[in-house]
């Protein structure tokens, strides 16, 4: 059996780097947008009840908060999660890109 070129090995490695990102990317993603339903449904919580007060669970204890600040709060962490999400995505892209040029690569060399 042939031994493999160090040039190849190296694309291989390279290759199984940018998979290992990739799917590090997607997790994050999908962990972002379960956060952002989460907070999608808190929301509609807030905005279909009457009461003047809401609780928000912070670490052990349980803080009461009037339902306007707990709407701008949950509003403002949906806004940074959608930024995160934007990010992640576009480093997804970035990394399938990366993906598609190296597998061209390697099905060169191979042949």
């Amino acid at each position: 059996m042939p031994e493999i070129p160090e040039e190849t090995k190296n694309l291989i490695v390279q290759f199984q780097n940018y998979q290992q990102q990739l799917q590090s990317i997607v997790i994050q993603k999908e962990s972002l947008k379960m956060q952002n339903l989460e907070i999608d449904r808190a929301l509609e919580e807030l905005n279909s009840t009457n009461q003047k007060n809401a609780y928000k669970i912070a670490g052990q204890i349980m803080i009461s908060k009037t339902v306007e600040e707990l709407k701008k709060e949950l509003s403002e962490t949906k806004e940074n999660i959608d930024v995160r999400v934007k990010s992640l995505e576009k480093n997804e892209e970035r990394v399938n890109n990366k993906l598609k040029d190296l597998q061209t690569r390697l099905k060169e060399v191979i042949k």
